[in-house]
């Protein structure tokens, strides 16, 4: 035990990580029943489907398990932008045989609000996350009312400090290492973001509250090596994508386990956001950081059709294919069974 397990209610201070489109709460279950935390991505659930997984997870476990929400404030839709943006696919939608102006415009992700809040008082959740910050100050309190604990991802010392003094219980340090979406919200500037090495003592030395590190922990060495930098506990997400219980594609589980895993980027082309995956088609021809690619969320709905298209056809080029930088942990082994190898580590400490 330690503080983060003290917080937690788990046994072990590991975090499985919360990730949309991948996993549901059959993922999260097991986690939690081997003693770490399993987490549920909810971003892009609606209210029913959120509350069905919730139903799910309560129903699976009577351990702590987590829940995860966005909190980007959603952009001013801009015409010229999008238009812009649907211009440099259009040659895409042709070689597909599609019609890029049946496709609506859309977000596809919300952030955290007062109907999610609703349904989770139901359950009142043991842990809360939440990504690009925190919510604003009454959601935040209600959340703390029920007594969960509220985590939260820092990319930099200054993001880690403002999320203490606002209100965050402990601090997931997510390296540039990471798989998916970069947490960053107090800049968009690139240049800012450090590997889980480099950040994790700076934010155990600028902090009160325990530091999670994220970002390129892919077995219990790494775990092992995460502790003696002076992280509380680890977070794993990319060695949990090809476990039986994710909901990972065919297509994405074969690019994991092959060559094409050891080159990944930062992308913001599939959703107007910063998110690590493995380099395919797209990346290479429009440039994984496109400055034409409207702001988050809105870039998902052009993209989606080509993805769906290509997909059908067994290609991931237009896929999102989140990835961390070292995907050497990916298994098809059970969730229960990667835990227990994981949390090896901590007994290295």
């Amino acid at each position: 035990m330690n503080a983060l397990t003290d917080l937690l209610g788990t046994e072990h201070p590991l975090i499985q990580a919360p990730m949309a489109g991948v996993q549901g709460a059959a993922l999260a279950v097991p986690v939690s029943n081997a003693g770490a935390l399993g987490s549920l991505p909810c971003a892009m659930l609606s209210p029913e489907a959120l509350g069905r997984e919730l139903e799910t997870l309560a129903a699976g476990t009577t351990r702590p398990f987590n829940v995860n929400f966005f909190c980007h404030v959603p952009p001013e839709p801009d015409e010229a932008r999008e238009a812009a943006w649907r211009a440099w696919l259009q040659a895409y939608y042709h070689e597909a045989g599609l019609d890029i102006d049946s496709v609506p415009p859309g977000a596809g992700r919300v952030p955290f609000n007062r109907a999610a809040a609703d349904i989770l008082e139901r359950f009142k959740p043991k842990v809360v996350s939440f990504h690009f910050g925190l919510p604003d100050l009454d959601l935040l309190d209600r959340v703390k009312s029920w007594g969960s604990v509220v985590l939260s991802s820092a990319t930099t010392v200054e993001e880690a400090r403002w999320l203490e003094a606002f209100g965050a219980d402990a601090i997931i340090a997510q390296g540039l290492e990471a798989g998916g979406h970069r947490g960053m919200f107090l800049s968009d500037d690139l240049t800012t973001q450090s590997g889980t090495f480099a950040l994790l003592p700076q934010i155990v030395a600028a902090v009160d509250v325990p530091v999670i590190a994220a970002g390129g922990i892919a077995d219990a060495t790494g775990v092992a090596a995460a502790l003696a930098l002076g992280a509380s506990g680890v977070q794993v997400g990319t060695a949990y994508l090809c476990c039986t219980e994710a909901t990972t594609s065919a297509i994405h589980r074969a690019a994991l386990q092959s060559e094409a895993a050891h080159h990944t980027a930062l992308t913001h082309l599939f959703t107007g956001r910063p998110a690590r995956g493995i380099v395919n088609r797209v990346m290479r021809e429009l440039g994984p950081m496109n400055p034409v690619a409207p702001a988050f969320p809105l870039a998902t709905a052009a993209m989606a059709p080509l993805r769906a298209h290509w997909e059908a056809k067994g290609s991931g080029d237009f896929s999102p294919l989140w990835s961390g930088q070292n995907a050497s942990g990916c298994r098809e082994v059970s969730a229960a069974e990667l835990t227990r190898d994981l949390v090896q580590g901590f007994a290295r400490n």
